[in-house]
């Protein structure tokens, strides 16, 4: 019988998270991010500030070797032009090859058909990661059975929106942190998921990876909107945030059913 979700859903520890965000610090891996274009600068600055190091060349005769060489790889769709087409297969293969985590964000398939099934052939490489709204999963698979075919198979899936879910076959996370403002910003998701394919490449519990990496971003949002005066200054205070965040701030923050 082949598996599907986990039966039930699991704590998240603050410790925990806390111990996974130190790692991070600690070991500083190199998230090779084939991002969208307007995301690229912000993505850099929130790896940097969690302690890891980003590389965003898209170049196909080059991205094999910045693909392997990475601790992890995202995938994110944003801007689908036809550099980043034959770019993201050929990463894909390398990390995959190298052992390296891939982590996929389907970006706005639910706007385009022909995105669409560029997404669903990514998926057949399969993915370590998927990071995705609601609307994206409703085109990107026809009913809940694809969606248990895909965990089963052994890729997590992070669904975001007012509760965020990890859903996988050993343990699944509900998790409600961050705040409105972080909407309001141009690529605080894709950001957000770059952290979450860093925390992927020091804890090879995808799904502890995912959910501790999507609260600390999440707890950094909700940390930035409580000093910032709107979009304009959110982004400094997020990035502040993420460099500065404590024990304290995840103990104090964490919302985990």
């Amino acid at each position: 019988m082949s598996l599907t979700v986990a039966a039930s859903t699991q704590p998240l520890a603050a410790e925990t998270v806390f111990d996974l965000l130190q790692k991070v610090r600690e070991k500083a891996p190199r998230v090779h991010a084939i991002t969208n274009s307007v995301a690229q600068h912000f993505t850099a600055n929130a790896l940097l500030a969690i302690g890891a190091i980003p590389s965003m060349t898209i170049a196909p005769e080059e991205v094999a070797g910045f693909a392997s060489g990475a601790d992890a790889l995202l995938i994110n769709l944003g801007t689908l032009d036809e550099t980043r087409r034959q770019a993201i297969p050929v990463a894909i293969e390398a990390a995959k090859s190298a052992g390296r985590p891939v982590s996929l964000d389907p970006v706005f398939v639910e706007r385009s058909p022909v995105r669409c099934a560029y997404a669903r052939d990514l998926l057949g490489l399969k993915p370590d990661l998927v990071r995705l709204n609601e609307p994206e999963q409703a085109a990107l698979f026809a009913d809940r059975a694809a969606v248990e075919r895909l965990i089963g198979d052994g890729t997590v899936l992070t669904v975001t929106g007012e509760e965020d879910r990890v859903e996988s076959t050993q343990e699944d996370f509900r998790l409600r942190n961050g705040h409105p403002l972080m909407a309001r910003v141009t690529a605080t998701g894709c950001a957000g998921g770059a952290v979450l394919a860093a925390f992927a490449s020091i804890e090879t519990d995808t799904a502890l990876a995912a959910a501790a990496g999507l609260s600390v971003f999440n707890i950094a949002g909700e940390m930035a909107a409580s000093e910032a005066r709107g979009p304009g200054t959110l982004v400094p205070e997020l990035l502040d945030a993420l460099y500065t965040m404590t024990s304290r701030d995840i103990e104090v923050r964490l919302k985990s059913a």
